[in-house]
């Protein structure tokens, strides 16, 4: 009987040990991938969804451009809001990525708006669509790619590459490459130790971008130089950055961004004039907002990633050894029991 249970229980747990094994090398791996059904978070729905991301900077100093019948070009100080969306496309995931980027990316719309919130006066925006790779996170090559915006050139022609909404699943303390969508390509942006974030555990990557020329269109630049610089016969616009990105390593979702921007018109006569100088933050409802979609999705990753197959793989070792104990018993018991019997039988004979 003792034999047979084990037999039983050394069957399970090899069958336990395999769904183990199932879960650690084939569901794992396919949590930890950017999912196709992804979309914006809904009223109400906080988890497996998208929120936009509200950056404010205070006292900024920005150009504000405004046509129509009373155009202005003028330096203006207050409180810009940058708020970015992303919008999965998944009917567009289906129909143009062939070949190459079928079934390993996804592609994603990206919306950007910059706002002076004191006059409720939009001062830029963008629009992007990329290919995204749904394990690195970072953006595919794909000849669809696009980027929309008041860019220096004024086109939508743009390479994406690296990182640009989000890290990857298993974030690593390394350096990896970011998009500026100013500059139009991607640079290094560096790990810089751990920070808790409303007891949540974070990585900060740092990007540094010293002061670069921006390749205006010549039109621009002349228009800018013609409002701030009179004198002037040439100058540049130059632009630079310090980049901070607060992340949440196992799922590599944004906690928290700070930007500190600055955009300067440097004539060759004349006094430079700062056409941009904000410090952008995410303000704490967006940074609250992404601490508990992050940790939601931090436990369920970590729950089929880690826990579970451990769990799994410990209750089958388990059972394999109570069943080899049972088993070996078992035979053992059996076999005095024969052997008893045996003994009986010859001592009766020789009775």
């Amino acid at each position: 009987m003792k034999a047979r249970l084990g037999a039983v229980l050394f069957g399970i747990g090899v069958f336990v040990l395999v769904i183990a094994a199932g879960c650690a090398f084939y569901v794992a791996p396919a949590v930890a991938r950017l999912p196709y059904d992804l979309a914006m978070c809904k009223e109400g729905q906080s988890e497996g969804c998208l929120r936009p991301s509200v950056a404010r900077a205070e006292n900024a100093r920005f150009l504000q451009t405004k046509g129509g019948d009373a155009p202005v070009v003028a330096i203006q100080t207050g409180t810009l809001e940058s708020v970015t969306e992303v919008q999965p496309r998944p009917d567009l995931t289906e129909s143009e990525l062939t070949g190459d980027l079928e079934g390993d990316t996804v592609v994603w719309n990206g919306y950007g708006t910059v706002t002076w919130l004191e006059q409720n006066y939009m001062v830029s925006q963008y629009k992007a669509e990329l290919a995204i790779d749904r394990d690195t996170a970072a953006a595919a090559a794909w000849d669809k790619q696009y980027l929309q915006d008041a860019g220096p050139k004024g086109d939508s022609k743009v390479t994406f590459v690296g990182q640009h909404y989000k890290f990857p699943f298993g974030t690593e303390k390394k350096t990896y490459q970011y998009f500026d969508r100013d500059l139009r390509k991607a640079l290094p942006i560096s790990f810089q130790g751990t920070e808790t974030i409303k007891g949540l555990e974070t990585y900060r990557f740092q990007q540094i971008i010293p002061e670069t020329p921006l390749n205006f269109a010549a039109d621009r630049l002349t228009g800018l130089l013609n409002n701030f610089a009179p004198g002037a016969t040439s100058g540049q616009v130059s632009y630079s950055n310090t980049r901070t990105i607060w992340v949440e390593p196992v799922t590599g979702t944004f906690i928290k961004v700070q930007e500190q921007q600055k955009k300067t018109l440097t004539p060759n006569t004349g006094t430079p004039t700062a056409l941009l100088d904000g410090n952008f933050s995410y303000t704490d409802q967006t940074i609250s907002n992404n601490v508990s979609s992050a940790g939601d999705t931090k436990s369920q990753v970590q729950l089929i990633s880690r826990n579970l197959p451990i769990g799994l793989a410990v209750l089958g070792a388990l059972l394999l050894i109570l069943g080899l104990i049972l088993v070996t018993t078992g035979r053992r018991s059996a076999a005095r029991h024969r052997a008893e019997e045996i003994s009986g039988a010859e001592s009766g004979v020789s009775a």
